[in-house]
């Protein structure tokens, strides 16, 4: 079987990848089926070096916090703090850890020191502000949003006073309590003190979006984009917490559903840019709807991959990640009727796919699902073949 399949398999760069594509997205998302894996992340860097020196390609978006992610980019483009507080304070879910993103970061400073505004790299974080038990208190982006809008505008058109917003919030444990996703009654998020700030936070966003002439002559492009961060950031989180508050069955589903919402918002407004490469996990970046178990069974929501594709059409291309083991998390040798271990069998390392040709070769013999031994490895579900524009297949993901 491997002999047959050589045709639809090319040796790994960024070249390879784009003859995949009708044309150069604006948005190149490539998925991961794991989290935290240098291997995985050293593949990435690799792309996104070549997406810029042949492709023009400036920002690169990974799946981080994006308010943190400001503190990253204000380093990158001009060399605010320093690459360790960088590492310590701009990655949420422990990714400031991770040595691949680490040299990401160095690298961009490097090519950045000697070039104009105009041709520097960004980097941006494009989930929201949400850990796996918890949501960030809006306080930041809503007092943010607040603060560049008090600078600019006339006072009397503010909804509201910095003070009034201060009392709102309160302390932001009241937020960031951990045994809300587990108990919806113990979330402030349809508190009325959470209602009159979603009436608010809609009230300054209207105004951010009425004065936008003015703030366009008086505002860099960068410090209004900022702006509409918060504003997206900010109600987005609001709507987060409503719902975290919600004890129906649908709870999880919106939860789910509204965090990739989120994501797809940040991603638009990327595009909005120009190129940028995209890395995240392959179900938050796939066509197809994700699905989850979860401790009250099974939730099914709508990508931010299945949002922005819906919006840009071809200007989104999505290139999933397979692999072969990650020996170190008990994931060994894939069984011989799966497609990892089809490719498996290939001498090479990696392989950029195309799934078209792939499809075509395996149309009497389709390859089984594999099933994961450890629960933070998603095997490449065949079915979704038809949903990506490429498949990159790493052979073996070494111990970081």
């Amino acid at each position: 079987m491997a002999t047959d399949i050589k045709d639809a398999v090319h040796a790994f760069d960024a070249a390879a990848v784009m003859r995949l594509l009708p044309t150069r997205p604006r948005l190149l998302a490539l998925g991961e089926p794991t989290h935290g894996e240098d291997t995985l992340l050293d593949l990435r860097n690799e792309l996104f070096r070549q997406l810029v020196e042949e492709e023009g390609y400036r920002t690169i978006a990974i799946e981080s916090d994006c308010m943190m992610g400001l503190v990253v980019d204000d380093y990158v483009t001009s060399g605010t703090g320093t690459l360790d507080e960088v590492m310590e304070h701009g990655f949420s879910h422990g990714w400031g850890a991770s040595a691949g993103n680490r040299e990401l970061v160095r690298w961009m400073r490097a090519h950045n020191e000697s070039r104009p505004a105009s041709e520097r790299l960004h980097f941006a974080g494009f989930d929201g502000p949400l850990e796996i038990t918890a949501a960030a208190s809006p306080r930041q982006a809503l007092t943010a949003l607040h603060a560049y809008l008090t600078a600019r505008v006339d006072a009397d058109l503010l909804p509201c006073t910095a003070e009034t917003l201060d009392g709102l919030l309160g302390a932001d444990d009241r937020w960031t309590n951990p045994a809300a996703m587990m108990d919806p009654s113990q979330s402030m998020g349809q508190s009325a003190e959470a209602g009159r700030l979603r009436l608010l936070a809609d009230d300054l966003v209207a105004l951010l979006d009425a004065q936008t002439p003015h703030l366009i002559t008086t505002t860099s492009r960068d410090d209004m984009d900022r702006a509409r961060l918060y504003a997206r950031t900010a109600t987005g989180l609001l709507r987060y917490h409503h719902w975290m508050a919600d004890p129906s069955p649908a709870r999880m589903t919106r939860l789910c559903a509204l965090r990739d919402l989120m994501m797809s918002h940040n991603l638009l407004a990327l595009a909005a840019r120009g190129p940028a490469l995209l890395h995240a996990q392959n179900s938050h970046l796939q066509r197809e709807k994700s699905s989850m178990q979860m401790w009250q069974g099974r939730v099914e929501w709508w990508s931010a991959g299945a949002l922005v594709s819906a919006q840009l059409g071809k200007e989104y291309a999505f290139v999933a990640t397979a692999l072969g083991t990650i020996r170190h998390q008990g994931v060994d040798t894939p069984p011989p009727n799966t497609l990892e271990g089809l490719l498996y069998e290939l001498p090479d390392a990696r392989y950029v796919i195309n799934p078209p040709q792939l499809t075509t070769t395996l149309a009497d013999t389709p390859p089984a699902p594999r099933v994961s031994p450890w629960f933070g490895y998603a095997p490449f579900d065949p079915a979704h073949l038809a949903d990506s524009d490429g498949i990159v297949f790493v052979k073996d993901v070494l111990r970081s």
